[in-house]
């Protein structure tokens, strides 16, 4: 006769049991507190058709084919319809800039701003050829 009672009370707190862990996942969804902080390794922003049209990323130290090192650099690049970097911010150790580059269709229409150690300048090209640069 006990058995049966043992058995059947078992059950019930099983069943017990089990509404309350299914009561934890029936609860409304609510959103987490805003933590402030976006992290990652890099960052891309899309069009409505699924082209990047900004992106910000950390670029690794690495040297040029002539032999220049970079260190490692964090940059910004806006980019049109067309797919041209239009914009772009950069920042390394030892250098920071900003360049500027015409519509597309256009090789050497630009502007860099740079500062590169102790040196700054700025760079003003036009699609013709002719060139301004300015220095302290």
């Amino acid at each position: 006769m006990k058995s049966p009672r043992l058995v059947l009370a078992l059950t019930l707190a099983n069943v017990a049991l089990l509404v309350a862990c299914a009561a934890q996942f029936v609860r409304p969804a609510t959103a987490q507190p805003e933590s402030g902080v976006l992290r990652g390794r890099a960052l891309e922003i899309v069009d409505d058709q699924g082209r990047v049209r900004a992106s910000i990323s950390v670029l690794p130290a690495s040297k040029s084919s002539s032999g220049e090192s970079y260190s490692e650099t964090v940059l910004l690049r806006l980019i049109t319809e067309l797919g041209r970097p239009s914009v772009k911010i950069g920042a390394s150790e030892q250098t920071a800039g900003l360049s500027l580059a015409g519509p597309t269709g256009t090789k050497s229409t630009y502007v860099i701003l740079e500062a590169k150690g102790d040196v700054t300048s700025l760079v003003l090209r036009n699609e013709d050829g002719h060139q301004q640069i300015v220095r302290p």
